[in-house]
């Protein structure tokens, strides 16, 4: 492993300290002593670090993120943030709902990818604390207005960042609505197990509960219904090496696909994939009430965003798990829903457990 000057946490334990920031809002850090810390910013809702420690105790920071905070306005725009109010993509940036027709801003080949031009990463949210005997962290607020990006309502929404004493890092996301809107949130870390900067994942290992997949098209818009991952590249239900499962996928650039969970559905917390580093034995088993999760190992990095370390982040530097419901399921009756509408309350809950294996 690459050793950075992120190696060693910036805090020791004690209720979450506040850090003022200039264009990326304030800088939230929490955790206890010889066990997780994390920054959060307020810009965005974004996880900017995470120091997690190795089978030797020894801390290092596997979130990416972009040395100058000003790249998470361009090409480093998703790292860390929470995505929203649609993560992953609408086709065409149209659906429609209880018979009228919505246009969202679009982005992507002319799609609408994680919320819009303007999504939830982009906006300043506002922080207060938390911090038990048993857990700390931040629960973080915003106001999305009727109309914003195109969709209809306004939308109150609270995501918490809270680290427990046993190893655990737990997103939890909640929302109301005062008219029905689709509505799909997540985190979009790209983690690398052996450190940020440390290369590429490669040789970390993928377990994925999934016996389907999403195929998509050449912009990764859904092109079918759910497949099975028998016999395919998809299959990631026991560990793989993720050069060996990018190599029996072929050209493309790697994994940008939809899991369908198994089982999925009722909001129950299970266990969705396994990540593991061997050289350093850091293992993060990802559980969600989510039915769905995107895969995706940054296939299309090039090194032009200088990590926190100084490392230019080429293909394949990290993996995002997002943990969702699935791509443009406002326009496939078939998928479960994500349609809030008045009186009810979104509710996602998503859990990172640590610990180390050889």
């Amino acid at each position: 492993m690459t050793v950075t000057p992120t190696s060693r946490p910036p805090f020791n334990g004690g209720p979450p300290v506040c850090v003022p920031g200039t264009d990326s809002g304030q800088r939230w850090i929490f955790g206890f002593p010889g066990g997780l810390t994390a920054e959060v910013h307020t810009r965005g809702a974004r996880l900017h670090g995470l120091w997690v420690p190795d089978r030797h105790g020894t801390p290092a920071d596997v979130v990416l993120a972009p040395r100058d905070p000003a790249r998470t306005a361009d090409t480093a725009r998703y790292f860390g943030s929470t995505v929203g109010r649609y993560a992953n993509r609408i086709a065409h940036g149209r659906f429609s709902l209880e018979g009228e027709p919505y246009q969202l801003t679009t982005q992507e080949n002319g799609h609408c990818l994680h919320g819009g031009a303007d999504g939830f990463d982009t906006r300043l949210w506002e922080a207060e604390t938390v911090h038990t005997p048993e857990r700390t962290g931040v629960l973080l607020h915003l106001r999305s207005p009727d109309g914003d990006q195109g969709f209809p309502g306004n939308l109150d929404v609270t995501v918490s960042f809270l680290i427990g004493r046993d190893g655990e890092l737990s997103f939890s996301y909640a929302a109301v609505t005062d008219a029905a809107t689709p509505v799909n949130l997540t985190n979009h870390a790209y983690f690398n197990l052996e450190g940020e900067g440390a290369g590429d994942v490669l040789d970390h290992e993928l377990t994925v509960d999934a016996d389907r997949y999403t195929p998509v098209d050449e912009e990764l818009i859904p092109s079918g219904d759910h497949r099975p991952v028998y016999g395919t590249a998809f299959d990631l239900r026991r560990p793989l090496r993720l050069g060996e499962a990018q190599a029996r996928l072929g050209a493309g650039g790697g994994y940008d696909h939809n899991f369908v969970l198994s089982p999925h559905g009722g909001g129950i917390l299970r266990r969705a994939a396994v990540l593991h580093a061997p050289a350093t034995g850091r293992r993060m088993e990802v559980l969600t009430t989510e039915p769905g999760l995107q895969v995706y190992t940054a296939g299309q990095f090039d090194g032009s965003v200088l990590g926190k370390s100084g490392t230019p982040y080429r293909s394949g530097a990290g993996v995002a798990l997002e943990t969702q419901h699935f791509p443009d399921s406002p326009n496939r009756p078939g998928d479960p829903s994500t349609v809030l509408r008045p009186g009810g309350e979104y509710r996602s809950r998503t859990v990172l457990r640590f610990d180390t294996h050889r």
